[in-house]
């Protein structure tokens, strides 16, 4: 069922929510916010009600579902599952890092920088960790490449949720792990701003690509919102006052990909069960 129309220009007392938490390391946020600062300026032009200041809630569920949502950014696997009917598609960005290719990402399925694997095969029986069940690049892209070497049958002796990248990459680099699948423009702004971290695990292999984490507005927003949202991330690309700023969140752009197109996602989760392999395991 699809969430109820909201009107967020002449809501009485309505709150608007933005925010952008994907990639929103302490580093970052400086970045971030000056990223919503160019975009709110046109908004309000447009008579768009946008908040002055990012939001940063501890729980994204509750977030992505908030009908006052004005702009987020999310995950490809809750867009196609949990999300459906509760936002719309507004954008994609594209980014400047290995494994991106236009709007599409991937994810890097790291060890440690000593382990003497070459293939993800030779990983049977090794431990596991993921940021959440519902990640695409975590856990349903990882899961597919699985599902290729797992003949149907458990491949992990454990598997642990450590609720983001930086956690699963930072337990693989202590061994506390021995394998994570992350987000290859997480990977490449740990590399950046944790090199140290980073020299601890090194990339066995990309995953397949999916198109990239989307930004998406409530079911509610009316179109000429819509339509807003886009014009000013699109004006954020070519303004020459935020080129470090987008030096500094890998930003090389922004799409708007046919919803159609993530279906991708699902089709990953159809193959690794058409191989009997449904969970990680």
């Amino acid at each position: 069922m699809n969430a109820p129309a909201l009107n967020i220009e002449a809501a009485a007392g309505a709150a608007p929510i933005v925010a952008l938490p994907m990639y929103d390391f302490p580093e970052l946020r400086d970045a971030n916010a000056a990223l919503w600062d160019a975009l709110r300026t046109p908004l309000l032009a447009h008579g768009v009600a946008a908040p002055l200041d990012l939001a940063r809630p501890a729980d994204l569920e509750d977030l992505w579902r908030d009908s006052q949502l004005l702009l987020a950014q999310t995950c490809g696997y809750p867009l196609m599952t949990g999300l459906r009917g509760a936002v719309q598609l507004v954008a994609t960005p594209r980014y400047r890092a290995p494994g991106s290719e236009g709007p599409f990402h991937r994810s890097a399925i790291i060890v440690a920088a000593t382990r003497d694997a070459e293939r993800l095969v030779e990983l049977r029986g090794s431990r596991a960790a993921l940021n959440s069940w519902t990640s695409n690049t975590g856990m349903n892209l990882l899961r597919a490449a699985v599902s290729e070497v797992a003949g149907g049958q458990p491949f992990f002796s454990d598997v642990s949720v450590t609720g983001s990248h930086l956690a699963s990459l930072t337990a693989v680099a202590e061994g506390r792990a021995d394998l994570a699948a992350i987000d290859n423009v997480t990977y490449a702004q740990i590399c950046r701003l944790s090199p140290d971290l980073a020299a601890g695990v090194r990339n066995l292999q990309w995953t397949a690509s999916t198109p990239g984490l989307p930004l998406v507005t409530s079911a509610g927003t009316p179109p000429t919102t819509l339509r807003a949202l886009r014009r000013a991330l699109q004006a954020t690309v070519t303004n020459p006052a935020l080129a470090a700023v987008r030096r500094e969140l890998l930003i090389d752009g922004f799409c708007v990909l046919p919803a159609r197109n993530y279906g991708e996602v699902l089709q990953l989760e159809h193959a690794a069960i058409a191989r009997g392999y449904p969970v990680l395991a």
